[in-house]
């Protein structure tokens, strides 16, 4: 691969607890797009995501980047372009303002039930594969336990309040919002002009990578040439 200074080096930031190789099967023209991987490290105590953003700059070696995100990863970027410079933002499966929240994630900030979340349940995959489970199931979870990284009580509970407590409330410029009408963590009814994927369900940037293979760098270039266009 070209190391050419004209490459447009692409920070690609998973959902929460996610390590990045959700990404290990999309492709962009490697003459064009170098594609970094980030993930996720602990937060510290009472760290709001807007200071955490400002962290993960420090991953970030490049100029001028485009930032991809999925789910809690697409809420960082976001907040992540108030420290660096960014070309475009690629939203996937995510919010781009608290309004596009669903109703069950507003009623959990505003009573505080993130506080008491029995969020250690997800810390016993291994025990649930030991269980007489069906294939299905036991297949499922072994994709889990694939792509889960950090199962920490502390980590889960600041990502869940850092989702449900996001307080943004203008959609940014300069960005891609990419959003399956299957979506049952954020409904597409609450989402304000995504390109919609057909059949996507929260975790298609995993089993609906073909179509991303298929439309992501088309869809990147046309909004590359609008904001050219609009300078």
């Amino acid at each position: 691969m070209t190391n050419s200074p004209s490459l447009i080096h692409v920070y690609c930031m998973p959902g929460m607890s996610a390590k990045p190789n959700i990404f290990e099967h999309i492709k962009l023209p490697e003459d064009r797009y170098k594609i970094h991987w980030l993930s996720w490290f602990p937060p510290k105590k009472k760290e709001s995501i807007e200071q955490y953003a400002k962290r993960m700059c420090e991953k970030v070696k490049h100029k001028n980047v485009i930032l991809m995100g999925v789910s809690l990863g697409g809420i960082l970027v976001q907040e992540m372009q108030k420290f660096i410079k960014v070309r475009l933002l690629v939203l996937i499966s995510t919010v781009k303002t608290k309004e596009e929240l669903p109703g069950f994630m507003k009623f959990g900030k505003k009573t505080k039930l993130y506080k008491i979340l029995p969020v250690g349940l997800i810390q016993h995959f291994k025990v649930l594969k030991k269980l007489p489970l069906g294939k299905k199931i036991k297949k499922r979870l072994a994709l889990y336990e694939y792509y889960l990284a950090i199962l920490d009580k502390a980590y889960l509970r600041w990502g869940i309040k850092e989702t449900l407590c996001w307080d943004r409330e203008e959609i940014l410029p300069n960005l891609i919002h990419i959003h399956g009408d299957r979506d049952k963590m954020f409904p597409i009814k609450n989402i304000k002009n995504p390109i919609v994927v057909k059949g996507g369900t929260h975790v298609m940037i995993i089993n609906r990578f073909r179509w991303f293979n298929d439309h992501l760098a088309k869809l990147i270039e046309k909004q590359l040439l609008i904001e050219k266009d609009n300078k």
